[in-house]
């Protein structure tokens, strides 16, 4: 072939295909709020349009026989047609893939479940797991919210009561006392001050949490031994659980050290030893543990078993909610004057301390049910 021919060829084949380019984006401008379906098949249409144009335009040039350039015409139109036909189709397809992800999201919308798509193209298919994995959160998002609104309810009525109950003791003893009608007033003041305790332990915790919840809460990490720490929580705790008669106990692994915030760590640990306290009955046992994590010399685990008699698999995932206080089941009468009730603030507060240190809090029931052993996870 000459050049000149070959020039000649391309000049007519890009004379055809920029011709039914420049019509085909025309075309996909006027129907670009269309349906892909259409979309598609124009797409495909202007392929072979443009295939279709230079074979007839160098047909002509050539100076074919009438015979051969039918035959050329519908060879090409017949592919044109089939071409055009398997676009339209592929692209009802996609619509309706597409239809079937629609639907998925607005089921998600109205609150439905539906499964991810299984059949489609792999883009698609992933669209509707990702739909379907986003459904899944925002559900356990929603329980999540559900639970912390009942908490946040409970807990009004819980601290209500707690406030209640002591300002309407102190009122009676003051009114008694102003009257001259205590029998024992050296009582009735002993008294007074248990409850004014009893109220500054509540307004503490209260400002606790709203430190932990506002992101306000400052530590000042440095060593701390877990001995001493966990002898001094023992000692603090030792007078409720003689009132109890509980016996406290435990080990702490020699020369453990880890860079804490000295009071926060305090706090958890008296918390964890208060809570085991509360739950534990008469004769029970409470002991702490602390040890370098098993498998992970980076961290260290304390633990704190009671006698409890056990969780529920409902307050497994509700212990260190907000207010949570476990069923009365599980909730022993404390002796007057232990503070043992609360407003079901401990282990929401140790769960927030425990964060704050970039650790990790759970729960696990001991073997035989006999009771329930909290772990706190701290890098060391």
């Amino acid at each position: 072939m000459k050049t000149a021919d070959a020039v000649q060829i391309a000049l007519v084949a890009a004379g055809a295909g920029l011709t039914v380019g420049l019509a085909g984006l025309l075309v996909a401008w006027l129907t670009r709020r269309w349906s892909i379906r259409w979309q598609l098949t124009l797409v495909a249409a202007v392929a072979v349009l443009t295939v279709f144009g230079g074979v007839l335009g160098i047909a002509w040039l050539m100076f074919l026989s009438g015979h051969d350039l039918q035959v050329i015409t519908v060879v090409t139109s017949i592919a044109v047609v089939v071409a055009i036909l398997v676009a339209f189709v592929i692209g009802s397809a996609m619509v309706r893939w597409s239809g079937a992800v629609q639907q998925q999201a607005r089921e998600m919308a109205l609150g439905g479940h539906q499964q991810p798509a299984e059949s489609g193209p792999r883009e698609l298919r992933s669209l509707s797991a990702e739909l379907a994995e986003t459904q899944r959160r925002l559900e356990e998002a929603s329980a999540r919210e559900a639970r912390l609104e009942e908490s946040r309810r409970e807990l009004v009525s819980w601290v209500a009561h707690d406030l209640r109950t002591p300002l309407s003791g102190l009122r009676a003893m003051a009114e008694a006392l102003e009257d001259g009608i205590a029998a024992d007033p050296h009582r009735y003041h002993q008294r007074i001050r248990v409850e004014v305790e009893r109220l500054a332990r509540l307004v503490d915790d209260l400002f606790e949490l709203s430190r932990i919840q506002a992101g306000a809460l400052t530590l000042t990490p440095e060593p701390v031994l877990l001995g001493d720490l966990v002898s001094e929580a023992l000692a603090g705790a030792d007078p409720v659980a003689r009132e109890r008669r509980v016996r406290l106990g435990g080990q702490v692994e020699d020369g453990l050290e880890i860079t804490a915030d000295p009071a926060s760590l305090s706090r958890v640990v008296s918390n964890l030893l208060m809570n085991a306290i509360r739950h534990t009955p008469a004769d029970g046992t409470v002991e702490v543990h602390c040890r370098l994590a098993p498998g992970d010399v980076r961290s260290v685990d304390l633990s704190v078993s009671d006698g409890c008699g056990g969780l529920d698999p409902s307050d497994m995932e509700r212990v260190f909610d907000l207010g949570w206080q476990g069923s009365s089941a599980r909730t022993p009468t404390a002796p007057e004057g232990a503070g043992a009730q609360g407003a079901g603030f401990g282990l929401a507060i140790v769960k927030g301390l425990v964060d704050a240190h970039r650790g990790r809090v759970w729960v696990e029931n001991l073997p035989a049910a006999t009771g329930c052993r909290f772990h706190v996870r701290l890098p060391a």
